[in-house]
């Protein structure tokens, strides 16, 4: 592990500790498209044992725990795995326990797990190869690997606009990758990979910037970001022409989810 990575790895834990109970009652991460599309094509025995890797708040594994036998909600974050007991709770989920860890490193057998899943972490992930590297180790031949993230656009321009409102607004942000990316990335791991479904993920900007807690200066680089942008950029994203007081105004970004299947 390199000295940056630990630096983004302690960047993420610092990042998302404060704003853990936010991400509990946040609607996007709640549900959606594209848990829906997670839960309908990963196709998973009912006594299976799945690992929701990077599960911040849970409610990837709470939905997954309804389909199978035993989940495992690991993620970097103390205070993240203390909401995900929170949410288990609220739910009378019973088949669902928590594990701290690194997603580059995990304490798990070798073929040991039937399924991986991850939703809205892996931009976090300074060496998204590795974890996929260790999904694959640990996962039985056969089994499944499903990701549900924001996408980078192919297009350099859009692409550039992204990843600098993401770590305007998220320091520990790391990366979005592209679809051509992660299907390079996940084969490369010894996967075989089908891309699911894409969609443009709608967002409140009020409520995107409170989720984390972004420092006003930090919103306000935004804020002038997205008025400036040019107009592919503006149609890519959906940019608002205007930005209200209290921000409300929405905007999209691209997301996708991919299946792979462990060769």
């Amino acid at each position: 592990m390199t000295h940056s990575s630990d630096s983004i790895k302690s960047a993420v834990s610092q990042q998302f500790s404060p704003a853990a109970e936010n991400y509990r009652k946040s609607a996007v991460h709640s549900a959606g498209p594209d848990l829906e599309a997670m839960l309908q094509s990963a196709q998973l025995a009912a006594d299976a044992l799945i690992l929701d890797a990077g599960c911040g708040a849970g409610h990837t594994g709470a939905a997954f725990a309804a389909q199978v036998g035993r989940v495992i909600a690991y993620d970097l974050t103390e205070t993240m795995l203390e909401q995900v007991m929170i949410l288990a709770q609220e739910k009378g989920i019973t088949n669902l326990e928590t594990q701290l860890g690194d997603v580059e490193s995990l304490p798990y057998d070798d073929h040991s797990l039937d399924a991986v899943v991850s939703r809205y972490s892996a931009h976090h992930w300074p060496n998204p190869q590795q974890a996929l590297n260790e999904f694959a180790r640990v996962t039985k031949p056969g089994g499944v690997f499903m990701l549900s993230d924001i996408v980078a656009p192919e297009e350099p321009m859009a692409d550039s606009y992204l990843q600098t409102l993401e770590v305007l607004r998220d320091p520990s942000h790391v990366r979005d990758h592209s679809i051509s990316q992660w299907q390079a990335m996940m084969e490369m791991a010894g996967y075989s990979v089908e891309v699911v479904m894409t969609h443009d993920l709608l967002l409140h900007m009020g409520q995107w910037l409170a989720r984390i807690n972004t420092p006003p200066t930090y919103a306000a680089a935004i804020r002038e970001l997205m008025l400036g942008a040019p107009q592919a950029v503006r149609e890519r994203f959906s940019l608002p022409t205007e930005i209200p007081a209290g921000d409300d105004c929405t905007f999209t970004i691209p997301g996708a989810v991919l299946r792979g299947v462990l060769l």
